[in-house]
């Protein structure tokens, strides 16, 4: 997004900034809006973004081309001689973009242009509202209608953008606007922009806050954002997030419901990522055989569960022979779900695979400990998988 900073000094816009009366970009006063026509090159690009709808619809629109660009390049092996389910061609005939695959199918399935996809979720959607039915269409802003699972990485970074220049127009209080604002939000974080991710996510919390939405909404973003802050390396801040989340969702929804418990999971994420093993632990050794209830073998919790169950272990320094056998143990069959569920390339599965290499070095180093100072756990433990913590 671009109305979030002025767009000649970037610094943070108020809800009422000033504005090109022409092409509405948003400057922080009249000095950066005289300053960027002079020499920043808007006299050049005010007419043309006039044209494509204005500054905010202009940008999107470009971004999502070049969304989709990087997503059919990344997915290009992987779709070669393949034609999309949607379309059933293989080069879109309007775009001319190549197909992507960013979901859970692995066998023959999945391959799809994301203007199919887009443009299947657009109608969807509009056919829900027009029948005055509930939002559970917006999913399939996120979701694979084949293997029903999220998207990941930059395909959904491309359906986030996809998204967003579609309801963009809509009044700011238009909760397809605001469901529009996560999806490019979330999209950031799937492709690992996460500073751009805190940008929207922020701007979204501004909005919501200031529209008085219902605190469901509210404590959606603030998941979102907690999330943000601990993938940029702001752990006490996602950590007091998570918790407030965690605590709000069970008094309000009760331990079983599944907010709670991926309220759950991403707590104890955070409780790991400041090495406090014993209550990650604790708390996941209270959650996981509800999830497993509940949810079953669900990707986006249960096994996410299990994953960081592991990570309490075999990551502690302090973990006994009986604990590194029991990650082992741990990582090795959610791994083997995973990879049935998900096929080898999706990113959880990549997660879970870096995770046992690491637990079973753990588990090697302890079995064979050098003699000395008994330094090799620690060896091992440093010569973890980046982002394996």
């Amino acid at each position: 997004m671009i109305l979030t900073q002025c767009a000649c000094c970037a610094a943070p816009l108020p809800h009422l900034a000033k504005q090109c009366s022409r092409c509405k970009t948003h400057y922080c006063g009249p000095e950066c809006q005289e300053q960027h026509w002079k020499e920043g090159g808007h006299d050049k690009r005010c007419k043309q973004s006039r044209k494509g709808g204005g500054a905010e619809q202009y940008h999107a629109d470009k971004r999502y081309k070049e969304a989709v660009v990087v997503a059919a390049k990344a997915c290009a092996a992987d779709t070669k001689g393949q034609t999309c389910y949607i379309c059933t061609e293989a080069v879109h005939r309007h775009t001319k973009e190549g197909l992507v695959r960013g979901c859970a199918c692995h066998t023959t399935e999945g391959f799809v242009h994301v203007s199919c996809l887009a443009e299947q979720a657009k109608i969807l959607v509009a056919d829900a509202q027009e029948r005055n039915l509930d939002d559970t269409k917006w999913e399939q802003w996120w979701t694979c209608s084949l293997c029903e699972q999220p998207h990941h990485g930059v395909v959904y970074c491309a359906l986030g953008w996809a998204c967003w220049k579609t309801y963009l127009g809509r009044p700011e209080e238009n909760m397809a606007r605001c469901y529009a604002m996560t999806q490019l939000g979330n999209g950031f974080t799937q492709a690992n922009h996460h500073a751009a991710a805190l940008s929207v996510k922020e701007a979204e919390m501004s909005i919501l806050r200031r529209l008085g939405a219902p605190e469901y909404d509210i404590a959606i973003v603030q998941s979102n954002l907690a999330g943000t802050y601990h993938a940029l390396g702001r752990h006490e801040d996602a950590i007091r997030a998570q918790r407030n989340i965690y605590s709000g969702n069970a008094r309000v929804y009760g331990e079983e419901h599944r907010d709670t418990l991926l309220a759950a999971s991403n707590y104890a994420l955070s409780l790991l990522s400041l090495q406090r093993f014993e209550e990650a632990k604790s708390l996941v050794r209270k959650t996981m055989p509800v999830a497993q209830r509940v949810l079953g073998e669900d990707p986006d919790i249960t096994l996410k569960l299990r994953l960081v169950y592991a990570q309490t272990l075999y990551q502690n320094s302090a973990a006994t022979l009986d604990d590194l056998h029991e990650a082992v143990n741990t990582v090795e069959e959610t791994e083997r779900i995973a990879r049935r569920m998900l096929g080898g390339s999706h990113p959880l599965v990549v997660v879970i695979e870096h995770s046992l290499r690491n637990s079973r070095a753990a588990l090697r180093a302890r079995e064979a400990p050098v003699p000395g100072d008994g330094s090799a756990i620690r060896e091992a433990m440093a010569a973890m998988t980046p982002g394996d913590r």
